[in-house]
């Protein structure tokens, strides 16, 4: 069954009356019927997803049937082995991570998993990692890097875990060594952002030679409801909140804090997850064909000089 989201109100409605007309298709002719209301239906999602504000992008980055981590993985990997553990501490189910082939070749996955349904969100902590979580996927880069396979980062996160247990066991300095780690490959890496990218708990491992973002994800220091609370101690600003962050792919891309936006289908990824897989898919071909040729010393320099670039402002002569 269909979620819709609160903005999605006109869209549901006419995709209502489509449902109640099939139903009634054996009793009366209503084919021309459900034909005019299936367009206008098309044509209205079409028109609210072309100029989407910068909260209704976060509620469809959050929508609960978006593809996740293991939706990609499984679409787009073949001969998947996932690791598990930190070898340090324990393991932490919020980032999962292994290797696999991408079209015929090694690749490194590591990424966040928020789970499908209640039992599984439980089991992967709604995607918020702990230090243990970091702790494998710098394990798992450095294995990749030792072997010379090319590393895919999957980014989907609220933020790290902020619980005492993580801040005992050493959040911020798991999370700075992840980002280390990243800067410090010497083979390629990409990071896609494939609905929420929240503070250092995803830049831990999008610190990335390519940083891409699905059409309507975001991508931000800090999520808007915690800006609202911060700046006017009030959530119920969360609106102006994210409108004022910057925190869609296309603010992102202007700033040069990511290299591309990869295209949803209409009405977000949640409505055609396969269209929306087979479209990272090709951005993943296309950023690793161009990285392919560099050596070592050329893939850090070229990453290196990718972030130390961004907000710099060119000199008026």
């Amino acid at each position: 069954m269909r979620s819709y989201l609160d903005f999605e109100k006109p869209v549901a409605e006419l995709e209502a009356k489509v449902e109640e007309l099939r139903a009634m298709g054996e009793a009366v002719s209503v084919g021309d019927e459900i034909s005019r209301l299936e367009v206008k239906a098309s044509q209205a999602l079409k028109t609210l997803y072309a100029d989407l504000t910068p909260w209704q992008k976060t509620q469809v980055a959050r929508h609960p049937h978006r593809p996740h981590c293991g939706d990609y993985i499984a679409a787009l990997i073949t001969e998947f082995i996932p690791f598990a553990g930190d070898r340090k501490f324990g393991d932490d189910a919020a980032i999962v991570g292994g290797f696999g082939r991408f079209r015929g070749e090694s690749i490194c996955v590591i990424g966040h998993e928020k789970g499908f349904d209640t039992e599984s969100r439980i089991k992967h902590n709604f995607g918020m990692a702990r230090p243990e979580g970091y702790r494998k996927a710098v394990r798992l880069m450095e294995l990749a890097d030792r072997f010379g396979i090319p590393v895919l980062m999957l980014v989907d996160t609220a933020g790290a875990y902020p619980g005492i247990g993580a801040e005992e066991r050493g959040q911020a300095e798991a999370i700075a060594r992840s980002t280390d780690a990243c800067l410090a490959l010497g083979v390629p890496n990409l990071a896609i952002i494939l609905g929420e990218g929240g503070s250092g708990g995803a830049i831990a491992i999008a610190s990335a030679n390519r940083v891409m973002m699905l059409e309507h994800s975001i991508y931000s220091v800090i999520s808007p409801e915690g800006a609202a609370s911060i700046l006017w101690r009030d959530t119920a600003k969360a609106q102006d909140a994210a409108t004022n962050m910057k925190i869609t792919a296309q603010d992102m891309v202007r700033f040069g804090v990511i290299d591309a936006i990869i295209p949803e289908p209409t009405g977000g990824a949640h409505r055609d997850p396969k269209a929306a897989i087979d479209a990272a898919g090709e951005a993943i071909a296309r950023a690793l064909d161009e990285l392919r040729p560099l050596d070592r010393e050329a893939v850090r320099k070229q990453r290196r000089d990718k972030f130390l670039a961004i907000g710099r402002v060119a000199a008026r002569g």
